[in-house]
């Protein structure tokens, strides 16, 4: 469970952030810069840092507060996940992963950013799982965000280094190094051995 003070605050943000992108009303406005505000010394006190860093953040957001999503590939090759080892991560490992951009589908997001990650192209071949990231064990984080879990097929390229990603690497399932818990966890890449060993079990979601 993630801490009250991180879902206070995230509550409290999303509620600023609609009034601040659909009123139109000056007095009400200010009301929800102060509720902005008030978000923000919230999180900047339960995480131990600087009010105004956190403000910075929300001052970023534009119109209403969604969930940002985050995408995976699950690649495979004769019976080992493809991890990559993180630069900026103290050198953990993950599923080659981020960010979905704009205009990108979230399949084709799977598959650039296992190729920018690690060189390798691959082919989004089913949807394995949506997870509210805060319900399966990583560590609190500001935003709200969904993960999409993709299992990929390989179809060529060669391992290289990204600037994200160092070296990586094919790993049986019962011999994973260690995992950025912040980005993946041994439950989730359980999750996408089982699917590739049953490639008809249904998409798991929450």
């Amino acid at each position: 469970m993630e801490p009250k003070w991180l879902l206070w605050s995230r509550k409290l943000h999303s509620i600023a952030q609609a009034g601040l992108t659909y009123s139109q009303n000056a007095f009400d406005l200010e009301r929800y810069h102060a509720i902005q505000t008030l978000a923000a010394e919230i999180a900047s006190d339960g995480a131990g840092v600087e009010p105004g860093l956190v403000l910075d953040l929300f001052n970023g957001d534009a119109g209403y507060l969604t969930p940002k999503v985050d995408v995976r590939g699950g690649v495979f090759q004769d019976g080992r996940i493809l991890l990559v080892r993180e630069t900026l991560d103290h050198g953990l490992w993950t599923v080659p992963g981020g960010w979905v951009d704009p205009g990108d589908s979230p399949g084709e997001a799977a598959e650039r950013e296992v190729w920018e990650e690690t060189g390798y192209q691959v082919a989004a071949r089913k949807l394995a799982a949506v997870y509210d990231r805060a319900r399966h064990g990583h560590p609190a984080y500001l935003y709200s965000i969904y993960k999409m879990f993709f299992i990929c097929e390989l179809t060529g390229g060669s391992p290289k280094a990204s600037i994200e990603t160092g070296e990586s690497g094919f790993f049986h399932e019962d011999e994973l190094p260690e995992l950025s818990a912040a980005r993946i966890t041994p439950e989730e890449i359980h999750m996408l051995f089982r699917h590739y060993r049953c490639p008809d079990l249904p998409t798991e979601f929450d």
